[in-house]
């Protein structure tokens, strides 16, 4: 019997699954978001491709889930009653936050509430210094008496952050002692045991949001189980965690901090690995969907990581230095950046006549006005419909039929008789709006990272970014552009190339320069035999287990810190010098300048992933391109004042073995892809779609 893995990606309009075979078969299925209960999807997708390609559920080794539960927990404020426990006189450290403003002179702008109202929160009498000394010890009652008033106001979690226990739990444990005498069985967090690390707002943030979502997320992968169960699928479950790397359900369950952003982690997993197998070079990785836009960068085989993000603090307008929307997790994350523009995004126009894309959306449900449900605005799916970019008559295949006459007519009255123009320019108008939207999130990542976007390829995937990604890639410079087979489920394809992962971190402020090589080494080595012990738990052996250090560092007296890779084996004076120079490195390409050498460095966090190889490398084969059209048909597409309606052949991506020139339209099963005048679309040998940008 044939065995397969299963990848599953869960997004606001469809949710995509994907089967890999031991041999290297692929099957894709996109279905409906199940938006009440999003595990129901998943167990009615499995069950259609069980029927369609008779396979048995016991077939079945492995399921691996990206999963945006957690994320949604907190954009609706729908987590556990969650109460916090600090020191004395930080009662109030989840309120104040930082002083970080979103918008900088806009006077009515007020913080998010804290995910934990003010008398939920409560304080212990302890104190222990920066250097990790006791100087006030917590004595057992009164952390009884802390957590026992919270249990008296029904608290379904307790999330628990001391001053400076990074640098010594001895008082956290304390408290948490308390808390599994007078409550066994509650959620609790511990910020010693989730993020030991300096900064008190960003720890007690993070704390707080496992202890919030903590009990969702269980509930959530427990109803999924057991769904699975039923179906008869007994596999393994694996999460797609924020990071990039797979996690055991389990863990998940325990720190569900780490998969608050694992929907979007899976398509830049995969354009890595696309990337690493054809040689591709440097990328700039592009995921448009039904709702938001996301940009990432893989670079020299990597992709781009960060220390912190936010979360529920909208979506991304312009530059990321303007945080504090949201609520802060300081956990390592696939450095994404997000705008709200999507295939399902409303086109609506400001008080002053402007026209606008989003952020707002018209989801799952009703969806577009051409999907016929329901919906009454706008969206940027009926601007590309009246552009006519897709089909006519249907889009995934033909389960969604399509209502082009509603579109026209709804585009006409509420967007093009406003802004006196055209049905053709206002739906022409939407459609470069919305890529202008996008491209401030690529300019995020890359311009804004002290990278030139015009040395990289731009990796375009999501059931609407092979639309938009060649008029992008024009403005933006970009020669070529990369569509991977399959893009409209290549997050979920994603899944089938990562690995199971577990990071590790532990500040410990040092100057470089005075530092004992022997204690740097000897921390790392720590955390090093713990990442073994949890991955031999995984039932990986130490043949299958690889170690990756990282350390963030900033010169002395900067406030934030920049991450790069550590040396690997014993660390001595001259890994030290290493580290540093990797430092000055790092700090030029992303600011433009570096300190003389004899400006101190200081070490602050020091990190360690540890990823679990598995013992085969089940990677997937030749995705199935389909057919040649044969006899291609043609289709009005309208490419602005230049060029006018021109006739755009209608192609299948097999009929691009050989090179065409645009305008012409590649459809597929779960995605449209536009090859505007100008440029030229041939496959690769791996069958990826590469457009040469005139």
């Amino acid at each position: 019997m044939n065995r397969f893995r299963v990848g599953v990606d869960i997004g606001g309009t469809f949710t995509d699954i994907v089967f890999m075979s031991a041999d290297g078969q692929v099957l894709v299925k996109k279905v409906s978001s199940s938006v009440g209960d999003y595990a129901q999807a998943i167990i009615d997708g499995l069950a259609v491709v069980f029927a369609e390609a008779d396979i048995d559920a016991a077939a079945i080794d492995q399921v691996r889930h990206g999963t945006t539960v957690a994320s949604n927990a907190i954009l609706e404020r729908k987590g556990a009653r969650t109460g916090l426990i600090g020191s004395k006189g930080f009662r109030d450290v989840l309120e104040i936050r930082t002083l970080r403003m979103p918008r900088l002179y806009d006077l009515t702008w007020s913080k998010p509430p804290p995910l934990v109202e003010r008398y939920l929160r409560t304080t212990v009498d302890e104190r222990v210094n920066a250097a990790g000394e006791v100087i006030q010890p917590c004595a057992p009652a009164d952390a009884e008496a802390a957590v026992q008033k919270l249990l008296d106001e029904g608290v379904e979690a307790i999330a628990v952050t001391l001053i400076n226990s990074y640098a010594n739990p001895a008082n956290e444990f304390v408290v948490k002692a308390a808390i599994e005498k007078l409550a066994p069985g509650l959620p609790y967090s511990i910020s010693a045991e989730v993020l030991p690390e300096i900064r008190e707002y960003e720890r007690t943030s993070t704390t707080t949001i496992n202890a919030y979502v903590k009990p969702v997320v269980g509930s959530y992968l427990a109803s999924l189980r057991a769904g699975l169960n039923k179906a008869g699928v007994e596999a393994e479950l694996l999460l797609m965690q924020s990071n990039g790397g797979l996690t055991p359900a389990e863990a998940a369950a325990r720190l569900p901090m780490n998969i608050i952003e694992s929907g979007p982690a899976g398509g830049v997993v995969g354009a890595r690995f696309v990337a690493e197998a054809g040689g591709l070079g440097d990328l700039i990785t592009f995921d448009m969907g039904g709702t938001t836009a996301k940009a990432s960068m893989v670079e020299d085989g990597q992709y781009a990581r960060a220390d912190e993000f936010e979360v529920g603090g909208g979506i991304l307008a312009g530059s990321r230095l303007l945080t504090g929307a949201g609520y802060k997790l300081k956990t390592q994350a696939i450095d994404l950046a997000e705008v709200g523009a999507g295939g399902g995004s409303l086109v609506w126009t400001d008080a002053g006549g402007a026209l606008q894309i989003g952020p707002e959306s018209a989801g799952a449900s009703p969806g577009p006005v051409c999907y016929d449900a329901g919906g009454e605005e706008p969206t940027v799916t009926d601007a590309n419909l009246v552009l006519g970019y897709l089909n006519p008559g249907s889009l995934a295949g033909g389960s969604v039929a399509l209502n082009a006459a509603k579109a026209r007519a709804v585009f006409e009255e509420k967007v093009a008789k406003p802004l006196g123009l055209s049905l053709e320019d206002a739906a022409l108008g939407a459609h470069r709006v919305a890529a202008s939207n996008m491209i401030r999130a690529i300019k995020s990542v890359s311009t804004e990272r002290g990278r030139d976007p015009r040395g990289y390829a731009l990796f375009a995937f999501g059931g609407n970014g092979p639309m938009f990604a060649a008029g992008m890639a024009k403005e933006l410079g970009i020669a070529k552009v990369i569509i991977p087979p399959a893009p409209g489920v290549f997050s979920a394809f994603g899944l089938l190339y990562a690995d199971v992962e577990h990071h590790y971190s532990r500040t410990k402020r040092r100057l470089l320069r005075e530092s004992d090589p022997a204690e740097i080494g000897g921390l790392w080595a720590e955390l090093e035999q713990e990442g073994r012990k949890q991955l031999a738990l995984d039932g990986f052996p130490a043949e299958r287990q690889t170690l990756r250090r990282t350390a963030s560092m900033h010169y002395k007296g900067q406030t934030f810190e920049l991450t790069v890779a550590a040396p690997e084996g014993e660390i001595d004076r001259a890994a030290l010098e290493t580290l540093t120079e990797r430092f000055h490195r790092e700090h030029e390409t992303v600011y433009g300048h570096r300190a003389s050498d004899d400006e101190p460095v200081e070490l602050v966090t020091m990190r360690l992933l540890a990823r679990g190889e598995p013992e085969e490398a089940m990677r997937p084969g030749t995705t199935p391109l389909g057919e040649a059209s044969g006899d291609p048909q043609s289709r009005r597409a309208y490419f602005g004042l230049e060029h006018g309606w021109q006739n755009a052949l209608v192609l299948a991506r097999a009929d691009l073995a050989q090179e065409r020139q645009g305008p012409c339209i590649v459809e597929e099963y779960d995605a449209t892809c536009v090859v505007p005048p100008g440029c030229t679309a041939e496959l690769d040998a791996f069958g990826n779609i590469v457009l040469s940008v005139g």
